[in-house]
């Protein structure tokens, strides 16, 4: 018989198999945990225990700070403070008995501001010339504009700035004695950057106009207008003539210009820049401000010398425009990115409008045509277009360039005389 059938062998399991137990090791996840809160809550202990430290530690150094304040009267027993220590001098301590003060002195009515060589003084000049400055306002097809004018003749004839009354639907004019007139445009002039208005009123005092070729830098002037609009109108500033001659870009063209440093704002416009005689030698016109150069400049205002406000008024009551402006007959306005890309139409300025009058319309130029150019000078706005016009007499004859159907054309036009 097999000897292995009787052979009991006796059932065992040691867990041992090979290399290795083969039961799972026992977990020790709840004993890391443990010592994991241990430990935070250890931290935490610690952390409170630095913040209250820290806390205590202020305080301690603030009542220090406190005991080290404390100042000594004179005649106290206690003893001197330390040197290094600075004392509050006993003429500076608070209360009553040391406040200081002030007495209110009666002042006298301000002095007269004679200039040298029997000038009048500021309030004198101010007395002769406001009853002469109007407030202009307009009412324009987007909205209002406002300005200053110098009333120059007893019959209602008033000067100011051609760009105050640029676009206006209807102008008004309120005198200083708060009556208010509906004004007419007689002339207007953008390259002086004059115009005349008239209304119809009795009992006008009209300024009296000096000779600015006399003017030197350093002389007195004052300005009158309305800063900012009615609200502050005739507002009177002080100042001096700080050139001459200045020639100034504006727009498409060069003024030539009377340089102040007397505070003109928007609204001063058309008002009078006078000297110490009391006589108007010039009609501002503008400022370099703040907001044309991220520097910041201040003081740079400018009027048109009296002088060339002459010429141009009498010419504009006269004839109701000046002489010796070309023109083409042409308006228009700029073409967007999106409209050339959208319509794929040339870069150039939209003709709105021709003169019927101008040589333009009589070689078939119409309202819809694109000018490209003026000679060799690409045109895309109004003020390129006056900038190239400018620089021709009357009765010369240039090449523009117009689209029109996808087709450029070359035509010769002959400048002719602005009438307005």
């Amino acid at each position: 018989m097999d000897e292995r059938k009787h052979n009991h062998y006796t059932d065992w399991d040691d867990s041992v198999y090979g290399t290795g137990r083969t039961d799972p090791p026992k977990s020790r996840g709840g004993l890391i945990a443990l010592l994991l809160i241990l430990l935070i809550f250890l931290c935490g202990i610690i952390t409170v225990l630095g913040i209250l430290n820290i806390k205590l530690t202020h305080k301690l150094q603030a009542t220090q700070d406190n005991d080290l304040s404390i100042s000594f009267t004179v005649g106290q027993t206690e003893p001197e403070p330390v040197q290094t220590l600075s004392t509050v001098p006993q003429e500076t301590l608070g209360g009553e008995s040391q406040a200081a003060s002030f007495d209110l002195q009666q002042s006298p009515v301000g002095i007269e501001n004679y200039p040298p060589e029997g000038g009048l003084s500021l309030q004198e000049i101010y007395e002769k010339n406001i009853d002469s400055v109007a407030s202009i306002s307009c009412t324009l097809s987007n909205g209002t504009a406002s300005g200053t004018g110098v009333i120059f003749s007893d019959e209602g004839y008033i000067v100011t700035n051609a760009h105050v009354v640029d676009g206006a639907i209807s102008v008004s004019a309120q005198l200083t004695d708060d009556r208010v007139f509906s004004a007419r445009i007689i002339g207007c002039d953008e390259v002086s950057d004059l115009a005349v208005l008239r209304i119809d009123a009795d009992n006008l005092i009209p300024a009296q106009f000096g000779d600015s070729s006399t003017l030197r830098v350093g002389d007195t002037v004052v300005a009158i207008g309305d800063p900012l609009g009615v609200k502050f109108r005739g507002t009177y500033t002080n100042g001096i003539i700080s050139a001459i001659n200045r020639d100034v870009d504006v727009d498409s063209h060069t003024m030539t210009l009377i340089q102040t440093n007397a505070a003109l704002n928007s609204g001063n416009s058309g008002g009078p820049l006078i000297n110490c005689y009391g006589l108007v030698i010039g009609i501002n016109t503008m400022k370099i401000g703040a907001f044309t150069d991220s520097a910041g400049v201040e003081g740079l205002g400018f009027a048109i010398p009296s002088t060339t406000v002459k010429q141009i008024v009498d010419q504009l009551i006269s004839q109701g425009y000046v002489s010796g402006r070309p023109t083409l007959g042409l308006e228009g306005e700029s073409l967007s990115v999106f409209y050339q890309h959208y319509y794929r139409l040339p870069a150039g300025l939209y003709i709105t409008r021709v003169d019927r009058g101008s040589d333009a319309f009589s070689k078939g130029i119409e309202s819809g045509d694109i000018l490209i150019s003026i000679g060799s000078q690409r045109i895309t706005t109004m003020n390129e277009l006056k900038t190239a016009v400018y620089g021709y007499q009357v009765g010369d004859t240039v090449e523009v360039v117009i689209y029109r159907d996808g087709q450029q054309y070359r035509v010769s036009l002959t400048l002719s005389e602005d009438k307005g």
